[in-house]
């Protein structure tokens, strides 16, 4: 089955032409199932790449997926016209008596702001705290990943001496998860970030299991069985020419930057960069929509009904 998107979203020529299947809403009506609920929080400043980045992954499912994009209600985009955020965006207040299968939070460029400084920090919370009783599986990543850590497990994030910047070798660590079904021992993924979460730091408990590390650029991907949370700190959802933007961008504007690592051939920026993560991606939300699919409940509203902070039970299908 297709994704669901609204059908004048900018996303959809991009998609389509790339072969991902689009259903219009008519068709989708008419069809006698229940579509998974996915709402996307998209932090990034230019919504219009990142909701396609996201939905090209959530659509490569077999099954019908129904996308929501979700925007912080108090924070005004200087980067996407209020036009697009009013046609195609719901405020988090809109949305918040809702149930969702699968809610994902994006990165922001905001990362060495200390969490109490940024300005949606309160409204953040408040939907991190909402996704533990109305969202079945929550997907975070990058700096909504570290904000999730440190909201949940205050599990601090630190600023790095340099950026951590290129395509990056990773280990799967435990070839037994459903998240990492289908993966190579060892992956390539791409990395943007100034700040770090360590493992030194993780709950003792053992409530974040490590999915996957690199010896370079340390945690990856973690999973807390409670809430059926994911934590990714890399953005392997990015395009193929997304660390070229960034690179040549920060060059332009005389931000002291080094050419990404093993990123452009030779390392010649002069040379279009070749993807060696989008494969992995693809897998990893295949893996993680499957799980949405087989563990969530038919009736949404059932979603989060027997989770009590602190528990660690999590609700499965009927």
């Amino acid at each position: 089955m297709p994704i669901r998107i609204p059908d004048a979203l900018p996303a959809r020529d991009t998609l389509q032409a790339e072969g991902v299947m689009i259903m219009d809403e008519k068709t989708a009506t008419r069809q006698d199932i229940r579509p998974l609920q996915i709402g996307l929080l998209n932090l990034m400043p230019n919504k219009i790449k990142t909701e396609t980045q996201i939905a090209r992954l959530v659509g490569s499912t077999p099954l019908q997926v129904e996308l929501t994009l979700v925007r912080i209600g108090n924070h005004r985009s200087r980067n996407t016209s209020e036009d697009h955020l009013i046609s195609f965006y719901k405020t988090w207040e809109e949305v918040k008596d809702r149930k969702f299968d699968g809610f994902i939070i994006t990165g922001a460029p905001i990362e060495t702001l200390p969490f109490e400084d940024v300005t949606y920090w309160d409204e953040l919370e408040a939907i991190l705290d909402w996704t533990t009783t109305n969202v079945h599986s929550s997907f975070f990543i990058c700096w909504g990943a570290m904000a999730a850590a440190w909201h949940f497990h205050r599990v601090p994030k630190h600023t790095l001496p340099r950026k951590a910047f290129g395509v990056y070798r990773h280990r799967n660590l435990n070839p037994a998860s459903p998240y990492l079904a289908g993966f190579s021992d060892d992956f390539q993924i791409s990395v943007s970030r100034w700040t770090e979460v360590r493992r030194n730091e993780l709950p003792a408990n053992g409530a974040l299991e490590v999915l996957m590390e690199s010896d370079q650029t340390g945690l990856c991907l973690l999973h807390e069985a409670f809430a059926n949370r994911l934590y990714i700190f890399n953005h392997i959802e990015y395009d193929s020419t997304t660390l070229a933007e960034e690179y040549f961008r920060d060059v332009k504007s005389g931000v002291p930057i080094e050419v990404p690592h093993n990123y452009f051939p030779d390392d010649n920026p002069d040379k279009a960069p070749l993807n060696r993560w989008r494969s992995h991606a693809f897998l990893l939300f295949g893996n993680w929509i499957n799980q949405v699919y087989q563990t969530t409940a038919y009736d949404l509203e059932r979603i989060g009904e027997d989770r009590v902070k602190g528990d660690d039970a999590h609700h499965s299908a009927a």
